[in-house]
């Protein structure tokens, strides 16, 4: 498997606090079946400015750390980068990190409980620029779940979503498993990611997730999404199936 969304990289924004740490992380990613993940350490999200170059180097000396340690786990260096009015500025002055070398897909983060008025402007910007834009955990943003159809909005305009594992098995409480769910059955997603971080209920729960999802929606689905992270690494096309709007009625009454 691969992960597209990670907090690895040790003492540079809320994920992992120690080398220590990221090495025992390391060890449950491959426990859980992933042999190549993404380091996406929030950047310019208020808290955290992780740059292009240091986040380059820190990747590259973990993977020394990692296989002197014969941990059998890939690291690419990316960044889950916040939505905000810098944005068009820093890919200019090329200070942003993408999940695939051509640069084609950017992982962008929404505030926890807002989708910024001009997300769609912004976002419709970088796509001219021919970057496909990846929507971090929008099962988790509470304006999203007050209104399912700004994502539907976006996913019909050329976005594609990122659901994490733990959302979908239930992790985060019932609400957020059932709204992942629904974003799941209406095509509104299009990969599954660990988003572990060195937290109580952050952890690797890949394998659960795509056997649920295989469970849920059949073999093939879950093949699928296998397929679009090894595409989205690599910079090709994803799969995608045609987004159909949540109603919420029927999601709050949980199908």
């Amino acid at each position: 498997m691969i992960d597209l969304h990670s907090h690895l990289l040790p003492n540079i924004d809320d994920g992992s606090k120690s080398i220590r740490a990221s090495l025992r992380m390391a060890h449950e990613a491959v426990e859980d079946g992933i042999e190549a993940a993404l380091m996406t350490p929030h950047h310019m999200n208020g808290h955290y400015m992780n740059h292009k170059a240091d986040v380059i180097r820190l990747t590259q000396e973990f993977q020394a750390h990692l296989d002197k340690e014969k941990i059998p786990l890939q690291v690419f260096p990316s960044q889950e980068v916040r939505i905000n009015g810098g944005l068009i500025d820093a890919l200019d002055n090329d200070d942003i990190l993408f999940a695939d070398e051509d640069n084609r897909y950017l992982l962008l983060e929404f505030p926890d409980d807002d989708v910024p008025t001009y997300s769609d402007d912004m976002i419709f910007n970088i796509m001219q620029r021919g970057i496909s834009v990846q929507i971090a955990h929008p099962e988790r943003n509470l304006k999203i779940m007050a209104q399912p159809d700004i994502l539907f909005n976006l996913i019909e305009k050329g976005a594609i979503a990122q659901v994490t594992a733990s959302s979908y098995v239930g992790t985060f409480g019932k609400k957020v498993e059932k709204f992942s769910e629904a974003i799941v059955a209406h095509n509104l997603a299009h990969v599954f990611v660990s988003d572990a971080h060195d937290l109580p209920n952050r952890e690797y729960e890949m394998r659960q997730a795509f056997h649920k999802l295989g469970t849920n929606l059949g073999k093939q689905y879950q093949q699928m999404f296998e397929k679009n992270a090894e595409a989205i690494l690599d910079g090709n096309n994803v799969e995608k199936l045609i987004p159909e709007m949540i109603v919420k009625r029927r999601f709050f009454n949980g199908f």
